[in-house]
């Protein structure tokens, strides 16, 4: 009797408390983005696309997101082995501070650096009935109408209580696990959730990068740049997609 009451107070103990990582609510830690991008669907261009090749059309990139309850850093995972192609993509490093509502975000374009310090961006969301799991987390999906012809779509999880999610996005009631486009051009999805105490070198502060200006100047400033250039358009709208 005594070992079959000590077994009930084990199954309540793990129920309450949580028997897994799952079942904790995450504050903290570290999740590992896997990115796929369709640079066809990105640069509907026929001599680009014969200059690329259908076989490099789809290009996976990893991005790492530390966070915590104060701040996240997004940021792109340099692999082992150089990438030849690397230009093809943008990847900008987002750092987030929650308390004060600010974002940083530090670019490279071209040869050049830039950094935006502006308020957090908002997001107008619709909350869904569709689930899926995401590195073993039940995530919501919702949708973002971006403008007239683009819609957003990203899965969240209430399990991790932290607001952050890759790139800009964050302001949901938990973590982001899953982006995408509805076209399926760049999609985000986390391969794994690591729960972990960032230290305070993995949540610092990049460096500041080129002149400090907010999005709107960041955007007049290219808009005047690039006039006339073929592509102008195209890269200004990738720069500030999310």
């Amino acid at each position: 009797m005594v070992t079959a009451g000590i077994r009930i107070l084990v199954l309540l103990g793990m129920v309450f408390l949580g028997g897994t990582a799952q079942a904790q609510l995450v504050r903290e830690g570290k999740i590992t983005y896997e990115r796929r991008t369709n640079v066809w669907k990105m640069f509907d261009d026929d001599r680009f696309r014969q200059m690329i090749g259908e076989k490099n059309k789809i290009k996976t990139e990893e991005f790492s997101l530390y966070f915590n309850d104060t701040v996240s850093l997004f940021s792109y995972i340099t692999p082992e082995q150089p990438d030849p192609q690397s230009w093809m993509t943008l990847k900008n490093t987002v750092y987030n501070k929650f308390n004060e509502h600010m974002r940083f975000v530090y670019m490279d374009m071209m040869g050049n650096s830039m950094t935006i310090g502006d308020s957090l961006i908002k997001h107008t969301w619709k909350i869904t009935d569709k689930t899926r799991k995401i590195a073993g987390y039940e995530c919501t999906r919702v949708i973002w109408q971006k403008d007239d012809s683009t819609r957003i779509y990203a899965w969240y999880t209430t399990d991790i209580i932290a607001t952050v999610g890759p790139e800009n996005i964050q302001g949901l009631p938990g973590a982001v696990l899953g982006l995408a486009t509805e076209d399926g051009s760049m999609v985000y999805f986390a391969k794994k959730v690591d729960l972990m105490t960032p230290t305070p070198e993995q949540v610092a502060q990049p460096k500041k990068k080129g002149k400090q200006t907010t999005e709107a100047e960041l955007i007049a400033d290219l808009t005047e740049k690039l006039k006339g250039q073929p592509m102008g358009d195209r890269i200004i709208t990738g720069l500030f997609f999310w």
